[in-house]
């Protein structure tokens, strides 16, 4: 009962989320997407992922959002929740992709 309901009031850790194998969504401009982003994730700028939700529902998996400093990237996380899809705030994409590396070192 006390684990059911920490699950309720608590979110994984980042590394907790790794685990579940999430598609990484970057929601920069595009063209700060190519000026640099994390090998393998997916594209959509903020101002368009509303209107391809059920895109990103289609993909069947976790997503974990980035940007530049975690700011949109919160607001994608929110959208993505708030339409029943497990998301969670990867925060600045370079930070992100460190903390990927030092993930895939630990397998």
């Amino acid at each position: 009962m006390i684990r059911w309901l920490k699950s309720l009031f608590s979110s994984p850790s980042p590394n907790e989320f790794l685990e579940k194998e999430p598609i990484i969504l970057d929601v920069r401009s595009a063209s700060e997407y190519r000026a640099g982003h994390i090998r393998g994730s997916r594209h959509i700028p903020l101002d368009q992922l509303r209107g391809k939700i059920e895109e990103v529902r289609k993909w069947g998996k976790p997503v974990l959002t980035c940007c530049a400093t975690g700011r949109r990237s919160g607001i994608a996380a929110g959208q993505l929740k708030s339409a029943g899809i497990e998301a969670m705030n990867g925060g600045g994409w370079r930070q992100l992709d460190k903390r990927i590396q030092e993930y895939k070192k630990k397998e």
